[in-house]
């Protein structure tokens, strides 16, 4: 076993501190080396501190399984909001940012990944679908809505029943057996899936100025929706 590496005395670190850094080496462990590699023994050696103190602030594997989630969807939603809040950004490049956000954090996870956790962590891996169902109203139904507005999306799209479409679209796609049917990553699951969903909600002018911006990966002219100067507000 290497060296262990040098770090803080946990014992002068702030509870806070302390907690945030088990769940950044937690989350390394996870999504690069795979669920077996997060152990309790092996957290505690590449953190350079002893499992009492880990304890002290999880109570096991699993409660920082669901930390690990938490925190991931925490980031989304504060980095989805800073982006459909910005009155500087044009809506079809809002809709760019957020969906590149997503698009990376989904894939952290691997379809190995998630077929552990599903197998072997039942109730981590409820919670990410429990993460979708609570941050995709928040973010594609607030972009269906304003969509709307831009003349980028239908008239005739009920935002919420798009919505619950689309949870369950993703839900299904993300599952371990499909993605093994696909051949798909999670990243290239929801980059396909996407697509193909706001063709079918969005106006004939969202879908080339939308479909411009995906493929280019280039900001679209200023106000976003076909309407000079028109900024959609968060």
């Amino acid at each position: 076993m290497p060296p262990r590496r040098a770090a803080p005395d946990s014992s002068s670190a702030a509870p806070d501190d302390a907690r945030a850094r088990i769940l950044r080496t937690a989350a390394d462990l996870l999504f690069v080396r795979g669920y077996g590699a997060l152990t309790m023994d092996e957290l505690a050696h590449e953190l350079g501190m002893s499992k009492k103190t880990i304890y002290v602030h999880f109570a096991g594997k699993d409660e920082i399984l669901l930390a690990i989630i938490g925190a991931i969807g925490e980031g989304v939603r504060r980095q989805t909001d800073a982006v459909l809040g910005d009155r500087d950004l044009g809506l079809v490049e809002k809709l760019r940012q957020v969906l590149l956000i997503i698009s990376q954090n989904m894939g952290r996870a691997s379809p190995g990944l998630l077929r552990e956790l599903q197998r072997l962590a039942p109730r981590a891996y409820r919670s990410i679908d429990e993460l979708r169902a609570t941050n995709i109203p928040l973010v594609i139904g607030r972009i269906l809505r304003m969509g709307a507005a831009e003349g980028l999306v239908r008239d005739d799209v009920d935002p919420q029943f798009a919505t619950e479409f689309w949870i369950s679209a993703i839900n299904g796609l993300s599952d371990p057996a499909v993605l093994g049917r696909t051949g798909l990553t999670p990243r290239e699951t929801f980059d396909r899936a996407i697509r193909i969903f706001l063709d079918g909600v969005a106006t004939e002018a969202g879908r080339r100025e939308i479909a411009a911006a995906l493929d280019s990966g280039a900001p679209p002219r200023p106000g976003g929706g076909g309407r000079p100067g028109n900024r959609a507000g968060g």
